[in-house]
């Protein structure tokens, strides 16, 4: 089972190349709530934690053909890491024990999910 011990951080440099590339299959989850209105990255979606109790069982259905799946709040401290265990235990709940290792439903491809460094502050000083 995803644990805090176990999430992986991407750099922001990363992410921008990803987000750059010619065909991205990457998501990029904003879990900030009114902060969001004050600046975001360029097609991030924005959930806010208030939502997920509905948000995150949507969010396993919707994000199931990307590769990779990325979440951040203000600083990636708190909100983006709980954000994204909770992302991945429900994806292991919804799609079995099979997808703990990240396994896309009805598919071998694998999904990474990811916390952004520093969150959005760290990506605005790039």
């Amino acid at each position: 089972m995803a644990s805090i011990a176990t999430l992986k951080y991407i750099p922001r440099e990363t992410l921008a190349k990803l987000i750059k590339s010619p065909s991205p299959s990457v998501a990029v989850i904003d879990v900030r709530d009114n902060d969001y209105i004050g600046g975001h990255i360029l097609g991030c979606q924005n959930v806010p934690v208030h939502t997920h109790d509905h948000a995150i069982p949507e969010l396993v259905r919707s994000l199931a053909d990307k590769e990779t799946v990325i979440f951040h709040c203000a600083l990636s401290q708190q909100r983006g890491p709980k954000s994204a265990l909770r992302y991945l235990r429900e994806r292991e709940r919804m799609l079995g024990s099979s997808s703990s290792s990240s396994s896309s439903a009805g598919d071998s491809k694998r999904q990474q999910v990811f916390v952004l460094e520093g969150g959005f502050v760290k990506w605005q000083e790039m």
